[in-house]
C-alpha cells in the first residue's frame, strides 16, 4: 500500500471509527498511529471493558459492543475486558450513594454467561477476552500506593457523581476512588490504543489517558457513545430501574419491549442503535421521513422491533417474533403453544401469587413480580390482579404477564 493509499485509508477508517460518537479524545494522535500501523500492517488494539454487575447485559451495551465490532471489521484486534476485580468494588458512576460492592461468588456467577451474550454480537472466537483479575490480583500493596500516588483527591473530586455527594453531605468510601484508578490500569496493562464506553464514563476513560503517559505508553484514543433510554422513555436502560431490554430476553419479548417504546424513543434508538450499520439504512430513512411528518410509525417501530430481534437473536427469529406479536398482541389470539409448568403445595393449602410467578419462570424475582401487579400487568384466567397477596389454592390456572407471556400453572 503506497503512501497515498495508507492516507486514504486512514481517513476513511477515521471516519468509521468517529461515527455515532458523541466525543472522541486523541484523534490527532490516533491518525498518526493509524498511519504507523497500516504501513506496518499492525493492527491497533481497541478495548472495551464492561463489570458483571448482574447476570444480563442489555440492549444498551450493544451500542458500544457494535461499535467494537466494526473496527473488528476494519482489521483491529477487538477487546472485551470483563471487569470482575473491578466489580468487587463496584462502579460509583452515577451513583447517589455508596454501592455495595459484590462478592467473589457473584462475580463470578454473572461472568460465566457474558462471554456466550457478547458472542450475540461480536466475534469472540476471533477477539481478545480478557480478565481484570488477571493482572489486578497480582499488585502488591506497594503497587497499588504507587497507582493510587498518580492522581490528587481534588482531581478525584471533579467526577460529576463524586463532587454533587460531597456537596451534599452524602457519604464516599474510600474504596470508590479506586475504581476509576483500576480501569485506568486495564488500559495499561492491555497497551490499548482505543478505547470505547458510554458518554457516563468519560471520567475513568480519560484517566486512562493519564495513566498510560506515567507509564511511558502512548495514550490512548477515546471515544464516547450517548447512553440508550429505557422503555419508560425517561431513564437509562438498566436492570435496577426495570426499563431494560435484556440480550437473553425471549426474541418474542424482545419484539414486544420495542414496540412498547414511545415515537421519540423509537427516533433516538434508531439513530443510537444503527450506528456504522448498512443494515439499518432503510430505518434511518424511516426515522427522517418520520420528523418530517412523512412517516408511519407503527410500520417503522415494526421495522425496529424486527431488525433488534435480528441482531440479537437471527432473521429466522426476527420474522417468529413479529408474527407472534401480530397474532397475540394486535389480534387478541392466544398463543398456539402455551407452556405448562405444576408447582407442588408441599403441604400448604395455598402459594403466594408472587412465589408462582417467580417460580414458574414467569419473572426474575419477587419484587419484579410485585411491581408487575401493581401496574395491574398481570391476570389470572383472564382477571387483572391488583392485590399483591393474592393466593392460589389447589387447581389449574391460566397465567398472563404483560402482553406476550402466558403459561398453564397447575398448584397442587
Amino acid at each position: 500500500m503506497g503512501s497515498s493509499e495508507v492516507r486514504a485509508e486512514v481517513e476513511r477508517q477515521l471516519e468509521v471509527i468517529r461515527s455515532g460518537s458523541v466525543e472522541f479524545y486523541g484523534e490527532e494522535d490516533l491518525r498518526k498511529r493509524l498511519e504507523e500501523a497500516l504501513t506496518e500492517a499492525r493492527p491497533l488494539r481497541v478495548k472495551l471493558g464492561m463489570d458483571p454487575s448482574s447476570p444480563d447485559l442489555h440492549l444498551g451495551h450493544t451500542v458500544v459492543l457494535n461499535k467494537l465490532r466494526s473496527l473488528h471489521e476494519l482489521g483491529h484486534v477487538p477487546i472485551f475486558l470483563v471487569g470482575d476485580f473491578t466489580a468487587r468494588i463496584g462502579d460509583p458512576t452515577g451513583k447517589k450513594k455508596t454501592r455495595p460492592p459484590l462478592t467473589t461468588e457473584e462475580v463470578e456467577a454473572n461472568a460465566q454467561t457474558y462471554v456466550d451474550q457478547v458472542a450475540r454480537v461480536l466475534d469472540v472466537a476471533n477477539a481478545e477476552v480478557r480478565f481484570n483479575s488477571e493482572w489486578m490480583d497480582k499488585l502488591s500493596p506497594t503497587d497499588f500506593v504507587r497507582l493510587c500516588s498518580q492522581q490528587t483527591v481534588a482531581r478525584l473530586l471533579e467526577r460529576d457523581d463524586f463532587s454533587k455527594r460531597y456537596a451534599s453531605g452524602e457519604p464516599i468510601s474510600v474504596h470508590e476512588f479506586l475504581y476509576p484508578f483500576v480501569q485506568a490500569y486495564d488500559s495499561v496493562a492491555l497497551k490499548a490504543d482505543i478505547e470505547l464506553g458510554g458518554t457516563d464514563q468519560t471520567f475513568n476513560l480519560l484517566m486512562g489517558r493519564d495513566l498510560q503517559r506515567h507509564y511511558d505508553q502512548a495514550p490512548q484514543a477515546v471515544l464516547t457513545f450517548p447512553l440508550l433510554v429505557g422503555t419508560d422513555g425517561s431513564e437509562k436502560m438498566s436492570k435496577s430501574l426495570g426499563n431494560c431490554i435484556s440480550i437473553t430476553d425471549a426474541p418474542e419479548d424482545i419484539y414486544g419491549k420495542v414496540m412498547s417504546i414511545s415515537d421519540e424513543s423509537m427516533l433516538d434508538y434508531i439513530r443510537i442503535l444503527g450506528t456504522g450499520d448498512s443494515d439499518w439504512s432503510s430505518l434511518e430513512s424511516g426515522a427522517a421521513a418520520q420528523r418530517a411528518g412523512t412517516g408511519n410509525p407503527m410500520e417503522l417501530k415494526q421495522a425496529l422491533a424486527r431488525q433488534v430481534v435480528a441482531r440479537l437473536a437471527g432473521d429466522a427469529a426476527a420474522g417468529a417474533a413479529q408474527a407472534h406479536f401480530q397474532r397475540v398482541v394486535r389480534s387478541g389470539a392466544m398463543p398456539e403453544d402455551i407452556p405448562e409448568f405444576a408447582l407442588a403445595l408441599d403441604g400448604r393449602d395455598e402459594v403466594g401469587l408472587l412465589e408462582a410467578l417467580e417460580s414458574a419462570g414467569l419473572t426474575k424475582s419477587r419484587g419484579e413480580a410485585r411491581r408487575l401487579i401493581q401496574q395491574g400487568a398481570v391476570s389470572v384466567d383472564g382477571t387483572r390482579v391488583e392485590d399483591v397477596g393474592a393466593v392460589l389454592t389447589d387447581g389449574s390456572y391460566l397465567l398472563k404477564v404483560g402482553k406476550r407471556r402466558f403459561l398453564n400453572l397447575r398448584v397442587g
